[in-house]
């Protein structure tokens, strides 16, 4: 069944916004407020902004309470579970971008999957070496110049982390190609890049 993709309102900014730029809350039976950012539990739910100053704001002026109009348990650390759980779900995304057979990794196949126009996406492990990272860069540029089209780059990822979820060895660059699986993913690293880069 489809998600309602109905704008939703922000308890903080009062403004309202497309689901996929929030973040949805609930409340456990112990009346503690957590994330839900599948958007499948069920009860009364209350829509943040998905941005870490935001959520912050939500948290220093009890707005919670007043959304579910009822006492809460709101943990401090709230701000850094919505970070984790959001790395977490795009780290699962990647692995099923994989099993999709849309992923190419190492910096050989990244370069050509650019230049052969056929790549969404380009993920560098944020500790990835200066001389591969300047290779891919003038691949890229060239990739925008001949087809007017820019590759997403993203460099959110540790190489560990991605040689976890892709069961590689010292994985530094990966190529996403064009496909459903890829696309969401893409937009899964983003909202988590925006929640950590915006501030109220």
């Amino acid at each position: 069944m489809a998600q309602d993709m109905n704008p939703r309102t922000c308890i903080v900014t009062k403004t309202e916004k497309s689901p996929d730029d929030m973040i949805r809350f609930v409340k456990g039976p112990d009346n503690q407020v957590f994330p839900d950012l599948k958007r499948k539990l069920p009860g009364r739910g209350v829509w943040v902004t998905a941005q870490r100053g935001v959520l912050k704001e939500a948290i220093s002026k009890n707005l919670f309470a007043r959304g579910f109009k009822d006492k809460v348990k709101v943990d401090e650390n709230l701000p850094q579970l919505v970070e984790d759980l959001l790395r977490q779900t795009s780290l699962q995304a990647l692995a099923m971008t994989k099993k999709a057979g849309l992923v190419a990794t190492g910096q050989a196949k990244a370069e050509a999957m650019i230049r052969d126009g056929i790549a969404l996406a380009l993920i560098q492990a944020s500790d990835a070496g200066t001389d591969g990272v300047k290779k891919l860069a003038a691949a890229l540029k060239e990739q925008k110049v001949y087809e007017e089209r820019e590759v997403v780059r993203i460099d959110e990822f540790t190489s560990e982390e991605l040689d976890k979820t892709l069961n590689g060895t010292n994985t530094m660059y990966v190529a996403l190609s064009n496909g459903g699986a890829a696309v969401k993913l893409v937009k899964m690293i983003s909202r988590l890049m925006d929640f950590k880069a915006m501030e109220a």
